[in-house]
């Protein structure tokens, strides 16, 4: 091997930035787990301002650590070596959302195969309905508690089946606008990512409606609706937070393109982006089968 073949490595400066970040977590989940705790007692709490005050340090912390990543790039200070090491790390964070997902999937499923069943005495339970519920008759959706609450399963046509098409279309625009930029066609990539970020905060949109209506009077579906619930709130909540995740990834995508960033070689900014909008695609395609379908 030549020493024209290898190519520099760049190793950047000790940083301030993942303190900063840490700091942020911090103040989140303090902030958070304090005003979550005196929420349903309706009792005035700081823990909501220390929550914005982690968010808002998130956001500094994110800003100012992309803009120095940014600012590396495009002086020219990485190689593809440094190239594949972030498509790794890109990989290994969707990796590890797949897992994420795949526990709130697991939680769905052991509540319907198995924790449902057993309440009516299925398998070598028999005595666990009698003792626990002796009135319970298993059935999914689970619309009753034992307390006697009742709601309304959240159906799968309407506004569910409306955010399926945009995002599946999403996906489809997000595609083009990858291809218009291998093509270095900017007019293009400028349309079709424009689009596909439209199409990401109709779904948000959309999704607030929906919860909208599941809180009114003629639903009542709640996050205290019993495991249905809880599983609903919980798989739907965490997805749209990954669609707005997503949906910023690609409005700071598109405000680099609209500065001359990216060329059809070096884009992989665009390309982590690309990808995480498809992962997050996917995963609606399966939660709306799952959970509103079945």
């Amino acid at each position: 091997m030549t020493t024209k073949e290898y190519q520099t490595y760049y190793v950047p400066a000790q940083s301030h930035w993942p303190i900063v970040g840490a700091i942020a977590l911090f103040l989140i989940a303090i902030g958070a787990g304090q005003y979550v705790s005196t929420l349903a007692s309706g009792e005035s709490s700081w823990g909501g301002w220390v929550l914005l005050a982690g968010i808002a340090t998130c956001i500094y912390m994110v800003y100012g650590w992309f803009s120095n990543v940014i600012d590396e790039s495009m002086s020219g200070l990485y190689s593809n070596q440094l190239d594949n090491s972030f498509k790794q790390g890109m990989s290994w964070f969707i990796f590890s959302e797949v897992m994420f997902f795949a526990a709130f999937f697991g939680a769905l499923f052991y509540a319907r195969m198995f924790a449902v069943p057993w309440l009516d005495g299925a398998g070598n339970n028999a005595m666990t309905g009698e003792v626990l519920w002796p009135e319970f008759t298993a059935s999914w959706p689970l619309l009753k508690t034992p307390d006697g609450t009742e709601t309304t399963a959240m159906g799968w046509y309407g506004l569910p089946l409306i955010n399926t098409m945009i995002l599946l279309t999403s996906s489809v625009t997000a595609h083009f606008a990858h291809v218009a930029l291998e093509q270095d066609k900017r007019k293009q990539l400028k349309v079709w990512l424009g689009l596909t970020i439209l199409l990401g905060l109709i779904f948000l949109f959309l999704q607030v409606e929906e919860y909208a209506h599941a809180y009114s009077d003629e639903m009542k579906l709640y996050l205290d609706s019993g495991i249905y619930g809880n599983t609903f709130f919980m798989l739907t909540g965490f997805h749209g937070l990954h669609v707005t995740l997503g949906t910023i990834m690609l409005i700071v995508v598109f405000l680099r393109i609209l500065k001359g960033h990216f060329s059809p070689k070096n884009h992989f900014a665009f390309q982590a982006a690309s990808w995480y909008w498809h992962f997050v695609d996917v995963v609606w395609v399966l939660l709306f089968f799952f959970v509103y379908i079945l």
